[in-house]
C-alpha cells in the first residue's frame, strides 16, 4: 500500500498514476478503472470502478469536493486502482494497486 500526502477537506487532490508491468516496466494500459472508499469499505462519492480515459503511460485523477469531504470522523480514504496490459509477459495481465490519504479535517465556515 502507498501513502500519500495529506488532502484538505472539500479541497481538490491530484493522484497521478504512473502504470508498470509486474517487472516494474512502464505500460500503457488497455483499461483502467478506479474507485475510492472509506476504511470500512464504503464507496464515497459514487466512486466505484470510474473508468480512467484517455490511457497512457501516466495519467492524472483528479478528486474533488465530496469526494474529500467529511461527513464522519472517519477522515482516512483509500483509493484503488485496476488496469489490464500487455506486455512481454503475456496478454490482458491484470494488476491491483492501493494507496491511502487522510483528510484535514478544516475549521470550514458552514
Amino acid at each position: 500500500m502507498i501513502i500519500l500526502p495529506h488532502a484538505s477537506e472539500k479541497g481538490t487532490y491530484v493522484i497521478t498514476i504512473a502504470f508498470t508491468d509486474s517487472q516494474g516496466q512502464s505500460v500503457t494500459p488497455k483499461s483502467a478503472t478506479w474507485s475510492l472508499t472509506y476504511s470500512n469499505k464504503a464507496i464515497i462519492n459514487n466512486r466505484l470502478n470510474v473508468p480512467i480515459s484517455p490511457l497512457e503511460a501516466t495519467v492524472s485523477v483528479v478528486l474533488a469536493g465530496n469526494d474529500l469531504a467529511l461527513p464522519s470522523s472517519d477522515m482516512r480514504r483509500f483509493f484503488h486502482l485496476h488496469y489490464v496490459y500487455d506486455s512481454t509477459e503475456g496478454n490482458d495481465m491484470e494488476m491491483n494497486a492501493e494507496a491511502t490519504f487522510d483528510i484535514e479535517d478544516l475549521m470550514l465556515p458552514t
